[in-house]
């Protein structure tokens, strides 16, 4: 299974790297990935009408020639609605595509013309269900018309007809429920798409590591949980991280502002075989428009934009997110908007972990204000993690995550870690290994104080620093420098001066044999 996951990673990525050509990593990211989403889609429905047919001796494909076809594809349609929350026809599965893509092959002309069909009728088939708002303008991002694809029709038809073609000789084993190599690939390929987009790629994407430890912080002590949800959930990876964590997610909730990560959010959620009747995300902007009103979470992760500008409407202060606060994060720095806004969503019995940029431990004025009143009048803040600079793709500023629960089971102290200094160098980024991640994790879970690395500050000590959270004030990791052995210094400058006598004397030796 690890071997057939490996080459799948390889096959996609190497597809997407030698076939994107000019276009950036965040572009053809869109196009590759609704590709194989594409593909999925197709090789799942097909799969799942074998099954049903398997009894009547015929296949899907069969259908496409069946005396009785319109029988029994009117029953089929129905039943995979309900089932799997689409339906295709048996002429649009991949494989029949992907032999139109060939330059000189039959169809090729229509190529685009049945790909954009295709993608209609997958919307068509679940208008008026249940799984409507999670299919409706999924593949809406992917323009097949765009000239970054090439400048003429033969061009894009050329480029999408290879990309079909690669594809279809990949055999996705879809058959095989026991593994989620799929769902991992993709992943895989987000990660490595993520890593070459530059600072576009925090928009869409939190390394791996830094959701490994979100995810095993809000799932500390549980196996289960009834929900989980993250405001700023971009491809929706964090969200599928957590449910790796535990035995079952009840419920997937997100929101995310931009459409085409929307869609890639949706995309991987059905991918991992999220059912669409398990997962409710929405597309608009969290601050400004929450689309999960009156609802709560067990489980609540995110990383949010840093610093991001907000529109701090003091209209917002009569808003049950904000208005216990007194005051608003500041329009150019919408940190403590995203924390409060989380913890209006917290369960009583949840867990919230989110990453912030360092500022928002220390910084004053409002925020200031907002940090006093969480862990002084409400008592929500349960610890500060240190992450080490340079973690994140497209920024190298320090950051921290912030843990809260609103009933702790040690409300008479916050844990503070400092995991600053402990990293792993690769190329230009700085990344967590499996032993650091542990030790943070390990270190949450037992409270434990351990020299130079985390200290479980009392609310008095944090009160006597003015609710300033900055963590070199609770965990000192200040090394002193070994003593000077002025003795040893003073006899290594006399050997060197020694040293230097004699190569001048041997300098002046060859220079008096020159003539010189």
């Amino acid at each position: 299974m690890t071997d057939h996951k490996q080459q799948l990673q390889s096959q996609l990525w190497s597809i997407a790297n030698d076939l994107r050509g000019n276009m950036g990593a965040d572009e053809f990211r869109d196009y590759i990935l609704g590709f194989i989403f594409f593909k999925y889609l197709r090789e799942k429905v097909q799969l799942w009408a074998n099954g049903l047919l398997k009894e009547d001796g015929i296949t899907f494909k069969d259908l496409i020639s069946h005396p009785d076809k319109e029988e029994y594809l009117q029953g089929l349609e129905e039943d995979a609605v309900g089932a799997l929350g689409f339906f295709l026809k048996p002429s649009q599965l991949f494989s029949t595509l992907a032999a139109k893509g060939g330059e000189h092959s039959a169809g090729h002309e229509s190529l685009i013309q049945d790909l954009e069909t295709a993608f209609r009728d997958i919307e068509q088939s679940v208008a008026g269900a249940e799984s409507e708002d999670d299919f409706d303008g999924l593949f809406d991002e992917i323009s097949l018309d765009s000239t970054k694809l090439g400048k003429t029709d033969s061009a894009r038809r050329k480029l999408i007809g290879k990309v079909l073609i690669h594809l279809d000789k990949i055999d996705f084993q879809l058959e095989n429920t026991e593994i989620d190599v799929l769902g991992d690939a993709y992943e895989y390929l987000i990660s490595q798409f993520a890593s070459g987009a530059g600072k576009k790629a925090g928009e869409f994407y939190t390394p791996q590591e830094v959701s490994s430890i979100l995810s095993k912080i809000v799932t500390t002590g549980k196996d289960r949980l009834k929900s989980v949800y993250d405001p700023t959930c971009g491809s929706g990876s964090l969200l599928l991280r957590v449910a790796k964590e535990v035995k079952e997610v009840g419920m997937f909730y997100g929101q995310e502002m931009n459409p085409t990560t929307y869609n890639l959010a949706r995309m991987n959620m059905i991918l991992h075989d999220v059912s669409y009747r398990f997962f409710d995300i929405k597309q608009d902007d969290t601050l400004e428009r929450p689309q999960h009103d009156g609802q709560v979470f067990e489980a609540i992760v995110a990383n949010p934009p840093f610093s991001a500008k907000w529109s701090a409407d003091s209209l917002k202060l009569d808003e049950p997110r904000f208005g216990q606060y007194g005051k608003l994060a500041p329009s150019s720095k919408a940190d403590y908007a995203f924390v409060t806004h989380m913890l209006h969503h917290l369960d009583d019995s949840g867990t919230m972990a989110l990453v912030l940029p360092h500022g928002a431990l220390f910084r004053g004025a409002a925020e200031g204000h907002i940090r006093k009143h969480i862990i002084e009048e409400c008592n929500w803040l349960d610890a500060v993690i240190g992450l080490p600079a340079n973690i994140f793709y497209g920024t190298s500023i320090p950051t921290c995550i912030m843990v809260f629960k609103k009933n702790r089971k040690y409300d008479d102290a916050v844990l503070f870690i400092d995991a600053s200094n402990e990293f792993e160098k690769q190329k230009n980024q700085n990344y967590l290994k499996a032993e650091h991640i542990e030790k943070i994790v390990q270190t949450y879970r037992d409270r434990e104080t351990m020299d130079k690395y985390s200290y479980s500050a009392t609310l008095d000590e944090i009160r006597e620093n003015d609710y300033n959270l900055n963590i070199p004030r609770y965990v000192d990791t200040f090394e002193e420098e070994e003593p000077v052995d002025l003795k040893a210094v003073q006899a290594e400058i006399k050997e060197i001066d020694a040293e230097l006598i004699k190569v001048e004397e041997e300098l002046n030796g060859y220079l008096k044999e020159l003539g010189l």
